[in-house]
């Protein structure tokens, strides 16, 4: 099949050279042209680690030129910068993969944790795309809004208990993350000194990721759950592990509910013990683990935070978008040891 053209906004970034990493070796892809806000400078310029591999010029980003060039693009930038930059591609009638939060929440969620929305108009259409559950609308859209690293490791492993689960009691996930989730840019508790040999909680309670999470879980179980979201920084480059604390309204088998549930999820591995880290690092898969004692289930999730959660599940749904296998040029063996 005639080989398909894409473009990359945002490429400085860590999720932006992700990106490219998978790309430039993707069967059906070919990236036409990416950019920066500023352009200027070749790849390997901005990401040393590309010399010898990936040469071609950055350019300053431009939707029109976009358009020239590429019938699908992959944005990964900052909120609020997105959605503009969105919606100019839309009307140009490019596909959008939008890595940013700008797309994912309903409008007064998305107003009241982030900033006025300019795009209202394809805000609607927009589809979330976690592929287990919305396979089928993503590969009928136009507009993805790629889910954030925590939701997507927390909505996993909650997501086949939430039938069974007490509406009375609240959900708790502790999440940590590293560094790498924080991106590029420095700030006091990404310094190598605050966080070598550390760990610490950050926005417990109020972090914008835990509307997402909310939001997500009452749109399929059409209830309103009492989500509970701690976020935690850990002393590693990438990577994402997600416990769950639930309390069913029955004792289930919930192990049996884990494999059943996922038993035809390419990108969701069920676990016998717990999940660790490292297994998932440098791949799309997202590994799931359940215990119980009683009532009381332990769901813990790994991910890689800037692979599954974020560009190689990009690439996932940019396959489907173009009704290509969902498999196709994404990572599967783990950085390990």
């Amino acid at each position: 099949m005639p080989k398909i053209d894409v473009a990359i906004i945002g490429a400085s970034g860590y999720t932006g050279l992700e990106l490219i990493k998978i790309l430039i070796n993707h069967p059906h892809f070919t990236i036409r042209y990416i950019a920066t806000s500023e352009g200027g400078v070749s790849a390997s310029e901005l990401h040393p680690s590309l010399a010898g591999v990936f040469e071609q010029d950055v350019q300053k980003a431009d939707a029109k030129e976009v358009a020239k060039h590429a019938t699908l693009a992959f944005l990964a930038l900052p909120h609020k910068a997105a959605m503009g930059f969105a919606k100019e591609l839309l009307d140009l009638h490019v596909k959008v993969v939008d890595l940013s939060a700008d797309y994912r929440l309903e409008l007064e969620a998305y107003e009241k944790h982030y900033c006025e929305h300019e795009d209202k108009e394809h805000l609607s259409e927009a589809v979330y795309g976690l592929p287990e559950i919305h396979k089928a609308r993503i590969q009928n859209a136009r507009l993805i809004a790629n889910p954030g690293c925590y939701p997507t490791a927390s909505i996993l492993g909650i997501l086949p208990f939430l039938p069974y689960l007490n509406k009375e009691a609240p959900i708790f996930i502790d999440a940590k993350s590293g560094v790498s989730g924080a991106g590029k840019k420095l700030t006091p508790t990404a310094h190598f000194v605050a966080i070598n040999e550390n760990m610490f909680a950050y926005n417990p309670l109020k972090h914008r990721h835990e509307p997402e999470i909310a939001e997500k879980l009452r749109q399929i179980s059409t209830y309103a759950f009492e989500v509970n979201f701690i976020p935690h920084l850990l002393p590693l480059t990438r990577g994402m592990l997600v416990s769950s604390y639930l309390q069913t309204d029955e004792t289930i088998d919930a192990k049996a509910v884990l494999r059943a549930y996922y038993a035809d999820a390419t990108f969701v591995r069920v676990r016998e013990t717990p999940v660790e880290i490292k297994a998932t690092a440098g791949t799309n898969f997202c590994d799931i683990f359940v215990t119980q004692k009683g009532k009381s289930l332990f769901v813990s999730s790994a991910i890689d935070n800037l692979l599954r959660g974020a560009s190689s599940q990009a690439v996932v749904n940019a396959n489907l978008m173009c009704g290509l296998d969902e498999t196709a040029g994404i990572p599967m063996i783990a950085y390990v040891p």
